[in-house]
């Protein structure tokens, strides 16, 4: 099934008068789908399903989707908005070919990261979409984030696409914040196990430099998911975060991969096209191009890789089409194609595509050897390295294909074929190239020259040879329509295409014929005994090495499968296993026999070896070596054959892989058939196929020499072979000429060569003669268009005249209209015409065709030559005429008759007209031509008869003139025609340009070869009946007929009504088959018998189901004893497969004495219709089938009306049988009476047996019985059922017994009471159990059960019960079958509807079932007993429905932040819960734990839906997915799936039992409903008889512990007994969610699980609470206590080295909260002293062993984002500096839960100490202990910072850290930093050196301690110094003074 959504459209543009009403329409395959208008709106929201169905076939290359969104008042121009082509489609094995895909990246963290104090964010990039994680701290970050990314595209191109994960920082400028990346295509994780990568580590490494190492790891898991696919669970391991790295890292880790250089050598192109016509060209000269190019292409070659493109300029000077452009390309390596692309360059316009090729690097490389480049190589064991190489290829010439050759200024229609899109239908040209590998060493330019030894070295690969190759066409058949006369054309290459002028002219097409009716259905060209001839002299290489290779692979290959086929058949069949293996034995000795008998031929010596010849040898012959030991190895120790199946299919495969040969460079040989001169379809067949081989026999094509059959196809089909243009069976050869004398063995027949012309007259003035030829020759070719002269014809060489020319018409160019038919009606109108009211006169023209136009009187009417009247001339009265045969009307001008006639005359008729008709019939013996041989035709065209008509004004007559060849004898002397006969070239001037086309082909010798005899054959087609046909009508059937073609014969059966499972058991006789040719021949390669299905339509054309093929069965001999065996053919249409018929046929040959030896005539039904005779058709049994119809759901309205009153028909071999009417469907929707019963003959072999059909009737008013639904059960054979054996299925019930429902009322006072009680006893329970409810809850109970230890606390240790998880939905574990014991649902399918779609659509369902077994044939024999018997009643019941939805996984992101705000939304009848206000933000993996109970009726509200929305505040919110779950099958489930039953039977507790029903009346039920007696207990309950086995209590609870919650004996023991009887326990079922946009992809998964109880039971239990877990709060108090080896930052003025030290601390997650210690300032040895009390408070899940942190993600966020991270805490030191950024010195990083035990001293602390976890060493766990359980540790520890890439020491801390719960937090108290409470331990202001201050704010001790300590000497130096010079300078002051006194006063 194909859903499209069409959900709403944007912006449409507006019209000029207010707003479009837009409506879509789909377009899938010519069907149409609209959606709804919506009126007046630009935007409109549709939000419909439209459903195509795909009737079981997968979408393929051309599936395509149109979507066109009209105005729906104006349904005129229509504005495509959106339309997606898909094409070049390769399957991969199992995945589903619709093209929805997903893929999830999972990012979960990252180690060992370089770089300091980085900020890390991953980038995940995959086809353009890329998303981002959120930024985080630290070297060793924790994401765990999940991006979707949903393609729609081609899984071969998706898989070649990259996913990019690239690590940046955050911090840094963006020129240098790569830190690392690592890619690796979607390819490689599709392949691997379960489509995914699990929690691998990949290598980041630089991009840039490859030798760089690593830098750093990431952890991710990568998913892949197709339609369908169910995503595997990803399993945490306990030891998740010691994981060793090394062990679990993902190979091809970016280091191990080299750089791989691809060098592409192009050394030449031939046989290029033209491409542009001569007007072009004109242009070109207008525009300065040179005047005598005569090339008209100009290539150049681009070559495409891993999206890299260089691209070769071929040199164009000189023109010449062989191009020599000697390039060389180099192309990194990353892809598995290289796309090569000739193009034409064109200065005007854009350049053309000529022809594209593709070498696929997957078959010319193999893995294994020293590169680890990882192509997708299925051939060889890459176990064995000698096998692997390197991508090599040629030199060899590669042949690209595409449009045909015609060639024109208009576009061409087939341009898509030349990119590559399709299959090719023409030869284009070919390119020599030569590819190779270099590992390392980077190219120098992208494109470059060819060294010149390299070319000389390529030319010796381009030596030449002559091959011949010889067609002989036996029969062209099945022609649709005639039309102009038909010729065939055969090419190889470029030799023998008529368009071609560059080779020389060959007798490569075969005469044009006329078709003629085949007295069925189709036309066919009349050969008779003369079959036409091509024969085409071509030159290539020489490959014989390599395609022997190839034919003898496929030789092997093609045994071994046509013995698989039978081994497959015998096992479908169920044949004994004696035959089974004896067919197995052959198929396995012949494959060894053949694998040993004809070896690969050896490559010594031959010429064109390449290196990959070399290798491929290698590695074919191990890949062969290895399929024979396997089958040797098989065939000795196979125990169970059947199993062996797969095994050999793989070998089937693998064999078909080998035979592929990449340096193919023979071209195909292709046939065209031709209208005219119109190419119309075309053959391709691959050269190797016809290809004649001296190696040895096997090595020939397996068609050389042998006729086959082909149909060809038109180009570019989109109807994928709906029609078949023609049949052929053709007989090719092609050979090297040295070898053609071997062709005489192969042929068959006489070969003769003619050369012919025509001679043409026209009629003027009642004379023939050759005046009238306006533009016409007096002799020419069959066209008219060559001028010819007998004198002018001369052989070819080795050629000469046998005979003198004579004239012999052509008898398959005649259109008489009775050609072919062996009746026919001749027919004429006579006219009468009449004034209006006057009397009734002969017309101008009495007498006319049907048309109007003039014919003869039917007097004149002869009976032509080898006919015979059959009666009188006759009015036909069987038409809408009155009772004389005429109808009447008017004339109105300027018509001269009538354009309607009625049968009724009225007074204003003018013209009345009847129609004569005499029927005649083909006499035995049919008449030859005239003498005179003149052929006569109205006009100068195609249209010649035999006999001259009054109208003739032209006829023409063929010459022919025999050849014989001088020298050669045999068949193969046709090779030596080459070249044309003759043309009169008089007519040329000089110097005009002849057309090329005209000229050519057009004369060339036409060869035939007769057979002297032919052979009658019989034939004999069996068709049985056919199953699963389309439906084509509105009523959902078809009324089918086939036609069988056979040859130029067909017939068709009988036409059914409707039905899609027709039986016609008819034998079709086809009595005298003329068949030429060796019967030998005709027995090894009969032709096929051609069966093609139509559905009968009254009105209008009859509509193809399909078309199948059957190879009749050979009997050279009438009376072998072989008797055909029917067998199931696949039915094809439009390429996908339409069902299936069972058909056979024979093929026998007539002797000459007569009719005596041929098998008995089948008994007739009717006149003319055969059956099919005993021994061939099945041997049948008398059966019973019995049908439980139970009831109709969800039927949707028929023509608009809704289905009230329905019933069931079912139809099973030719009986019917129909149901009970429903009397109102809404009120109760099952069937009064369940039980049909109807009694058929069906076949015994499975294999051939019937469907069931049911249809469901709607009684309408006035006796309408529309089918309004219906439904085809293909295989019988899962209800087959032994009738005397009791099955639980025979009685089947359900707990809605009668006995049940009238429970007295004391029951239900009963349970009440009893619940009330238990209230009771709850609330006295003793404090214990408050505080179990602390410690123990439902989600101990999940978590036990899935094995959880740490999260279910003492749940276990307590003895409580466990439940059981399933990862699918329930009615998916197998041992419950679907919960459709009681009784399936069958989808109810309508065909056509009213818009004509084809497609069925689901219009309800079904509930039923069925058994079938066999009945005595003896009537006296009582029949066995019916299998329904007590059913349950059948009204409706009114339940409560309890619905748990535990949590949702995986959901799909439905916001731009890669996350969704999911709530539940359930749906159940009319009523719907919203939960909208409790959804949960920003979360892709909910946890709901919410119960919802609904009341619902059943089975009207049979569908429970669940919803998962996405919450959005302002737009509409959207659905994530739902599921459905169909409560009715629940309820009526004989496993008791209503509700699961646990282990024990508790009275209070978290298990308190919640079902309505004891354990002991739950036993009852089930004994009563099994037919077998009441369970007895004894002992007071402690012992049970049940089923006639006794159990004791002790057997179940003997090391069971017994707690306070159970209840008594009985019921424990009955509850252990019914938990033996495999019904549904207590469980979580795991549902996927699925939505309407992708339809079949997962959108994550919900676990949940579902209650049903009847109301009227009474009530039951109380439910379960399961409402979600707190996270506890916890705190982390870290005492920063001192540092030590701190890196000195700073120069301080004084010069000395120190650092101003501060220690910042924060938790991963709440960076918001990160605190500082005070300053150390001037540490000048490092040290640092803090006493500093960080406090970190966050909530924990000590379950998940993760912190829970919710914070808003952006200021603008709504809701806050709740993240679960690893408790982990960074410790960071610093520098402070006042005015610049401070200094990082060191980190450091410690998970709480795997603590790095810290060292006792500073001097024991190293970085080695955190290398261990880094690495995840496993053996140091025991030292690695988590804070938790330790509570508190002192220590020191290292941190580091990373110098030139290397890790190095920035320091050492001594902290104490401790985990303190939020209850003691408040009995011990403390502070952060040293602020009150400072206790706990008190910290003291720590001991700093007095050298410790800021200098700014202590200036004193500035002085003190920098100033004074440093100067001092200087300081005092300078005191002293001002002391002397003071005194110096009081001395100098003072002395003048001093001494003028001593002068002055000198004795004083």
């Amino acid at each position: 099934m194909l859903r499209v959504v069409v959900e709403s459209a944007k912006g449409l543009p507006k019209k000029k008068l207010g707003n479009p009403d837009p409506v879509t329409s789909v377009i899938f395959k010519d069907e149409k789908k609209k959606t709804k208008s919506i009126d007046s709106e630009v935007n409109p929201v549709w939000n419909e399903v439209l459903e195509f169905d795909l009737k079981g076939t997968a979408l393929d290359s051309s599936s395509y989707v149109d979507v066109i969104v009209k105005d729906y008042e104006t349904i005129g121009k229509d504005k495509i908005i959106f339309s997606h082509t898909v094409m070049d489609y390769m399957p991969s094995s199992s995945i589903c070919d619709n093209m929805f895909l997903q893929i999830r990246v999972r990012i979960i963290e990252a180690r060992q990261l370089s770089g300091n104090n980085v900020k890390p964010v991953v980038k995940v990039s995959v086809c353009e979409e890329t998303h981002r994680t959120r930024i985080k701290r630290g070297n060793n970050p924790f994401f765990d984030e999940m991006f979707f990314y949903n393609v729609h595209m081609l899984p071969s191109d998706l898989f070649d696409k990259h996913i990019s994960f690239r690590v940046y920082n955050s911090y840094s400028l963006r020129a240098d914040s790569l830190m690392g990346e690592f890619k690796l295509d979607v390819g490689y994780v599709y392949d691997e196990p379960a489509h995914c990568v699990m929690r691998k580590w990949l290598l980041l490494n630089d991009p840039n430099d490859s030798s760089s190492g690593a830098k750093g790891y990431l952890k991710v898991s990568l998913f892949v998911v197709g339609t369908g696919d169910e995503p595997p669970v990803e399993k945490r391991e306990s030891n998740a975060d010691q994981d060793d790295i090394e062990s679990n890292l993902l190979l091809p880790a970016g280091v191990t991969l080299r750089w791989a250089t691809l060098s592409l050598k192009v050394f030449r192109a031939e046989d290029i096209p033209q491409m542009d016509d001569a007007f072009v060209q004109t242009m070109k000269e207008i525009f300065g191009g040179d005047e005598n190019k005569k090339n008209l292409v100009d290539p150049f070659l681009e070559a495409r890789f891993a999206e890299r493109k260089p691209r070769v300029e071929s040199s164009t000077e000189p023109p010449s089409k062989e191009s020599n452009g000697h390039h060389e390309l180099s192309l990194k390596i990353s892809y598995p194609r290289v796309k090569l692309t000739v193009f034409d360059w064109d200065r005007l316009t854009g350049n053309d595509a000529i022809g594209t090729t593709y070498l696929n690097l997957a078959k010319i490389a193999s893995s294994g050897g020293e590169i680890e480049v990882h192509l997708h190589v299925s051939t060889a064991n890459t176990g064995q390295a000698e096998v692997g190489f390197l991508p090599v290829f040629g030199p060899c010439y590669v042949n690209l294909y595409g449009s045909p050759r015609e060639f024109s200024g208009l576009p061409d229609p087939y341009e898509d074929l030349n990119y590559g899109k399709g299959e090719g239908v023409a030869y284009r040209g070919r390119i020599m190239v030569e590819l190779s590998t270099k590992l390392e060493g980077k190219a120098d330019k992208a494109v470059d020259g060819i060294p010149s030894d390299d070319i000389l070295v390529a030319q010796k690969y381009q030596r030449r040879r002559k091959y011949c190759l010889c067609a002989v066409f036996h029969s062209a058949s099945m022609i649709q329509e005639p039309g102009e006369p038909i010729q065939f054309e055969v090419s190889i290459g470029n030799y023998g295409n008529k368009l071609d002028t560059t080779c020389k002219p060959l007798a490569s097409t075969t005469q044009y014929s006329c078709a003629v009716f085949d007295g069925n259905h189709y036309y066919y060209l009349p050969w008779a005994d003369t079959k036409p001839v091509v024969v085409v002299i071509s030159f290539w290489e020489d490959i014989s090495h390599r395609l022997d290779t190839v034919n003898i692979i496929l030789y092997i290959s093609h045994r071994l499968q046509s013995n698989l086929e039978a081994f497959k058949t015998g096992i479908v069949g169920k044949v004994s296993d004696n035959q089974l293996v004896e067919v197995w034995l052959k198929l396995l000795n012949q494959l060894i026999e053949d694998l040993e008998s004809y070896p690969t031929p050896e490559l010594e010596g031959r010429s064109n070896l390449t290196a990959l010849d070399i290798q491929i040898k290698k590695l074919r012959d191990s890949a062969l070596t290895t399929i024979r030991d396997g089958a040797r190895r098989m065939r000795e120790e196979a125990r169970e054959i059947r199993d062996t199946l797969s095994d050999i299919e793989s070998w089937a495969e693998k064999l078909k892989v080998l035979a592929e040969e990449p340096q193919n460079s023979m071209p195909d040989v292709i046939i065209w058939m031709l209208r005219g001169e119109k190419r119309v379809a075309y053959a391709r067949i691959p050269a190797h196929q016809v290809l004649f081989s001296t190696y040895s026999e096997q090595a020939c094509g397996q068609h050389c020499g042998k006729t086959q059959t082909i149909f060809l196809q038109y180009p570019m089909d989109k109807t994928k072979g709906l029609k078949v243009p023609v049949q052929v069976r053709v007989n090719m050869w092609l050979g090297l000429s040295a070898h053609e004398k071997k062709f005489n063995s192969f042929s068959e027949g006489t070969f003769s060569v003619f050369a012919e012309m025509y001679e043409n007259q026209a009629q003027v003035f009642g004379k023939w003669g050759t005046t009238g030829l306006v533009g016409r020759h007096k002799f020419s070719d069959v066209t008219g268009k060559l001028k010819l002269k007998q004198e002018y014809f001369l052989p070819p060489r080795g050629w000469e005249w046998e005979d003198d020319w004579f004239i012999d018409p052509e008898k398959a160019l005649l259109t008489e209209a009775d050609a072919g038919h062996t009746e026919f009606m001749d027919e004429v109108f006579q006219n009468e015409t009449r004034f209006p009211g006057g009397e009734w006169k002969a017309a101008s023209e009495p007498f006319t065709d049907v048309n109007g136009e003039k014919s003869r009187n039917p007097g004149e009417f002869d009976c032509p030559p080898g006919w015979t009247w059959e009666d009188e001339w006759t009015v036909d009265d069987n038409r809408a005429v009155d009772d004389l045969g005429w109808e009447y009307g008017v004339t109105i001008p300027p018509d001269d008759k009538p354009r309607s006639w009625v049968p009724a005359e009225k007074v204003y008729h003018v013209h009345r007209r009847r129609r004569l008709v005499r029927p005649r019939k083909r006499a035995a013996g049919s008449a030859g031509a005239a003498a005179e041989g003149w052929e006569f035709s109205s006009l100068i065209g195609w249209k010649f008869h035999r006999k001259e008509r009054s109208s003739d004004t032209f006829r023409r007559r063929r010459w022919r003139r025999k050849m014989a060849p001088e020298d050669r004898l045999g068949a193969s002397a046709i090779f030596q025609l080459e070249g044309a006969l003759g043309v009169d070239t008089d007519v040329k001037e000089k110097g005009s340009k002849a057309d090329a086309t005209k000229l050519f082909g057009a004369n060339t010798p036409t060869v035939s070869c007769t057979f002297d005899r032919s052979h009658v054959y019989h034939l004999r087609v069996y068709v049985y009946q056919a199953r699963n046909l389309a439906s084509m009508d509105k009523d959902s059937f078809s009324d089918p007929y086939a036609h069988v073609s056979f040859l130029h014969l067909s017939k068709r059966t009988e036409k059914l009504q409707s039905t899609l499972n027709p039986t016609w058991d008819q034998t079709l006789i086809f009595n005298d088959v003329q068949i030429y040719g060796d019967p030998q021949n005709i027995a090894q390669q009969p032709p096929d018998v051609v069966l093609e299905f139509y559905d009968n339509d009254q009105v209008g054309k009859d509509e193809l189901l399909g078309r199948s093929v059957c190879v009749p069965m050979v009997k050279l001999n009438p009376g072998m004893d072989q008797t055909p065996k029917l067998l199931w053919h696949p039915i094809i249409q439009k390429g996908h497969k339409a069902g299936e018929a069972l058909v056979a046929a024979e093929l026998i040959l007539k002797d000459k004495s007569g009719e005596s030896d041929l098998p008995l005539v089948p008994p007739k039904r009717a006149e003319n219709l055969y059956m099919v005779p005993q021994g061939i058709r099945p041997v049948v049994q008398l059966t019973a089938v019995e049908i439980l119809a139970w009831g109709l759901r969800n039927m949707k309205p028929y023509q608009l009306a809704s289905v009230s009153s329905p019933s069931l028909v079912v139809e099973c071999g030719g009986q019917r049988v129909e149901s009970a009417v429903i009397k109102n469907m809404k009120k109760s929707p099952n069937f009064p009476s369940s039980v049909l019963f109807i009694k058929v003959l069906l076949p015994k072999d499975e294999m051939y047996t019937p469907p069931i059909v049911l249809k469901v009737i709607d009684h309408r008013p006035f006796g309408r019985k529309p089918v309004v639904g219906q439904c085809t059960i293909t295989t019988l054979e899962e209800f087959r059922c032994d009738p005397y054996v009791i099955t639980a299925e025979g009685a089947m019930s359900s707990k809605k017994f009668d006995s049940i429902v009238k429970f007295d009322k004391l029951h239900h006072s009963g349970l009440q009471f009893m619940y009330s009680m238990s209230a009771a006893v709850n609330k006295m329970a003793s404090p214990t159990s408050h505080f179990e409810k602390e410690t123990v809850d439902w989600w101990s109970k999940l978590y036990a059960s899935t094995g959880d230890q740490e999260r279910c606390g003492p749940y276990l240790k307590k003895g409580y019960d466990t439940l059981t998880v399933y990862d699918c939905e329930l009615e998916n574990v197998p041992e419950f079958k679907g919960l459709t014991d009681f009784c399936n649902t069958y989808k109810l399918l309508r065909g056509k509807n009213e818009n004509g779609d084809e497609d069925p659509t689901v219009v309800g369902e079904l509930k039923g079932s069925f058994k079938v077994y066999p009945l005595p044939d003896d009537p006296g024999v009582a029949p066995p007993p019916r299998q329904f018997r007590e059913l349950p009643e059948s009204g409706p019941q009114e339940c409560l429905v309890r619905i748990y939805v535990v949590r949702a996984t995986d959901l799909q992101p439905k916001d731009n932040n890669g996350k969704c705000d999911p709530y539940i939304k359930i749906a159940l009848g009319r009523n719907t819960v919203d939960d909208r206000d409790h959804y949960l933000p920003n979360t892709t993996n909910p946890v709901f734990g919410r119960m919802f109970e609904m009341s619902c009726f059943l089975p009207q509200d049979k569908d429970l839906k669940i919803s998962v929305y996405d919450y959005d505040l302002l737009s509409r919110d959207e659905k994530v997915g739902e599921t459905v779950i169909d409560l009715e099958n629940r309820f009526l489930s004989r496993y008791n799936s209503y509700c699961g039953l646990p282990q024990t039977y508790c009275i209070s507790g978290v298990n308190q039992w919640r079902d309505q029903l004891k354990p002991s009346q739950i036993l009852e039920n089930l004994a009563r409903m099994k037919g077998l007696s009441k369970p007895r207990t004894e002992d007071n309950g402690t012992s049970l008889t049940f089923n006639g086995t006794q159990y004791t209590l002790a057997q179940f609870e003997n090391n069971k512990e017994i707690h306070q919650h159970l209840g008594e004996a009985r019921e424990r023991l009955c509850l252990h007994v019914l938990r033996k009887q495999g019904l549904v326990p207590e469980h979580v079922e795991t549902r996927t969610l699925y939505s309407s946009f992708q339809p079949n992809l997962s959108q994550g998964s919900l676990q949940m699980w579902v209650d049903v109880f009847p109301k009227s039971i009474g009530i039951p239990g109380p439910p379960f609470v399961i409402t979600p877990r707190k996270p506890k709060r916890y705190f982390l108090r870290a005492v920063i206590w001192n540092t030590t080896d701190v890196t000195l930052d700073e120069t301080s003025i004084t010069g000395e080295q120190m650092s101003d030290i501060y220690v910042k601390g924060w938790m991963p997650g709440m960076e918001e909260e990160k605190q500082k210690t005070d300053v150390h300032y001037r540490s000048l040895d490092g040290d640092g002293n803090f006493n500093w009390r960080f406090i970190f408070e966050f909530d924990f899940l000590p379950a998940e062993q993760l912190c829970l942190v919710s914070k808003k993600e952006r200021f603008w966020s709504l809701d806050a984002t709740e993240f679960r991270i690893p408790p982990k805490l960074i410790v960071q030191i610093w520098d402070n500096d006042k005015f610049s950024l401070d200094d990082y010195l060191g980190t450091l990083e410690l998970d709480l839960r795997n603590l790095v035990a810290p060292a006792k001293t500073p001097e024991k602390c190293s970085l080695t100490m955190m290398d261990d976890v880094e690495i995840g060493a496993p053996h140091k766990t025991e030292q690695a202990k988590s804070l938790f359980a330790q509570q508190s540790v002192r220590g020191w520890w290292p941190c580091s910072i990373e110098k030139d890439g290397k890790k190095a020491l920035g320091g050492k801390v001594e902290m104490t850290l401790e985990i303190v719960s939020e209850a003691h937090a408040d009995e011990r108290p403390a502070g952060k930093g040293r602020d009150e409470p400072n206790m706990n331990p008190k910290l003291d202001s720590p001991n700093r050196p007095e050298t410790s201050f800021f200098w700014f704010t202590n200036p004193c001790k500035t002085m003190k301690f920098i100033v004074w300590r440093r100067f001092r000497c200087l300081f005092i130096g300078l005191i002293i110094l001002t002391i002397v010079i003071l005194f110096l300078a009081i001395l100098l002051y003072s002395l003048p003074n001093y001494i003028s006194m001593k002068i002055v006063k000198p004795l004083q």
